[in-house]
């Protein structure tokens, strides 16, 4: 898959966390709704659709490795739009392993300058790399410094 496509999942992996975030869970429901009344290329919904349910279903876990690095920042003090961003590249770094941990870090940097703020940037990065380090590092070091097999040793994206 070209680097739009996923850039455009991203995107719109993002707007409907932060629906979620908003209005609740009962919106989980509309997600095929949302994604096809947004997008038309197959691959792209595909790569978006991946990215919700895998940050959805690991929505905990993905807060926790927030939490812990985000030094006098509590997850649900942050701007709605740097949450979310955050939680999207942290699934996408722990979970999704062709994609490298710098891609997912710059990838949420520009969504959040284009979504929230330009100062969004830098405390998305800083918050991103923390958990690079801390957990990303740890977990690839100790499975031999293999990035080939995700914490559940499955992509969860598949083949693309």
């Amino acid at each position: 898959m070209n680097v739009k496509k996923r850039s455009r999942g991203r995107e719109l992996a993002l707007q409907f966390l932060y629906q979620v975030d908003l209005r609740g869970d009962e919106v989980v429901a509309d997600l095929g709704d949302f994604l096809a009344s947004e997008e038309s290329d197959n691959e792209t919904l595909r790569f978006a659709s991946s990215l919700l349910r895998g940050v959805l279903a690991h929505l905990a876990e993905v807060d926790t490795m927030i939490q812990d690095v985000a030094q006098n920042w509590k997850i649900d003090r942050m701007a709605a739009i740097d949450r979310n961003v955050l939680r999207l590249a942290t699934y996408e770094m722990m979970y999704v392993v062709d994609v490298p941990p710098k891609v997912s870090i710059n990838e949420a940097i520009e969504l959040g300058k284009r979504y929230s703020t330009q100062n969004s940037g830098g405390f998305i990065n800083g918050v991103l790399d923390k958990i690079r380090v801390r957990y990303w590092t740890q977990k690839f070091d100790e499975s031999g410094g293999s990035n080939q097999a995700g914490v559940d040793g499955t992509s969860a994206l598949g083949a693309d």
